[in-house]
């Protein structure tokens, strides 16, 4: 008769809900402990800061130009409906939307090609992608204000052809070109990574049942690179729509974004409610897109 082995104490206690619970606590503490130093961080360089321009936009301005904490009230909020608060809302809105799509059409097409290269020419061109982040993205910029000016390249080309003097520099164009440039490599990654990882196998069975080029990617291959397009398009439309320095350098006066008039009111006008208001509705603005962006994106995963 073969004798039966009891499990042990210890054998016994692995097996009970409680002893896995405790081990479930005793993993959550160690893991909360790890993350203790970036809890602090963004408590320190995100949460409190965010708290400060909350609080400032409900202060009132003083007429020495300075902000008085004790009186709140919701006038800053009232000054959004401003024509010319809407107008450059309105026309931030549009460049970044702008921006985000020029990316998107030509992006797409350059991740899908770079994802069906050979390891040695998908290294040597993802290296071409990221030569841009070498360079301070200030010098990027004054780059782009010297192509674009007067005595610059794209003027010489222009009277070259015959088109005569023919200066982008302090136009919506200019900008557009400057954030295209800018933030083109954050939508050619995120979609080659997504592209990357599909089974080019469901591409050639779709061929394989008659399906054209056109209803391949339709039906495919867009439906399942899908997470990248909405990871580029937050990449590239959240910075476009606060950016600052494009904008300053090659639009000038003449094309006034809400990065740069946020940056006016503080510096310029010394109007700190104001431009604390203008701050946490484009905050605002950006986290409702992203989240709206990530709901969306979540049923395609």
């Amino acid at each position: 008769m073969t004798a039966v082995k009891l499990p042990s104490d210890a054998e016994a206690a692995v097996a009970t809900p409680e002893f896995e619970a405790a081990a479930i606590r005793q993993e959550s503490r160690r893991g909360f402990l790890l993350a203790m130093p970036s809890y602090a961080y963004l408590v320190l360089f995100f949460a409190v800061p965010l708290v400060i321009v909350v609080v400032y936009s409900f202060a009132t301005r003083n007429r020495f130009g300075g902000t008085d904490l004790s009186g709140w009230n919701l006038a800053s909020y009232a000054r959004l409906s401003e024509p010319i608060v809407r107008d450059i809302l309105f026309r931030s809105l549009w460049l970044a939307l702008l921006t985000t799509l020029i990316c998107l059409v030509i992006a797409y097409p350059f991740a899908y090609y770079l994802a069906t290269r050979t390891p040695v020419v998908r290294n040597l061109m993802l290296v071409f992608v990221m030569i841009p982040f070498w360079t301070n993205f200030l010098v990027r910029n004054y780059a782009w204000r010297v192509i674009l000016g007067n005595d610059g390249p794209f003027t010489d080309v222009t009277e070259a052809i015959g088109l005569g003097e023919r200066e982008l520099l302090f136009s919506k164009t200019a900008v557009v070109l400057g954030l295209v440039y800018s933030f083109l490599p954050f939508m050619i990654l995120p979609l080659y990574a997504a592209i990357e990882r599909i089974d080019k196998r469901l591409l050639e069975a779709s061929r394989d049942l008659y399906a054209s080029g056109w209803q391949s990617f339709r039906k495919v291959l867009l439906p399942l690179s899908m997470p990248g397009v909405i990871a580029g398009s937050i990449l590239v439309f959240v910075p476009s729509l606060g950016a600052y320095v494009t904008p300053d350098i090659l639009g000038g006066s003449k094309t006034t974004l809400l990065g740069s008039y946020i940056v006016t009111q503080f510096l310029t006008a010394r109007n700190w409610p104001f431009g604390a208001a203008l701050s946490f509705v484009l905050m605002a603005v950006m986290l409702t897109t992203t989240v709206v962006y990530f709901r969306k994106g979540g049923r395609t995963l």
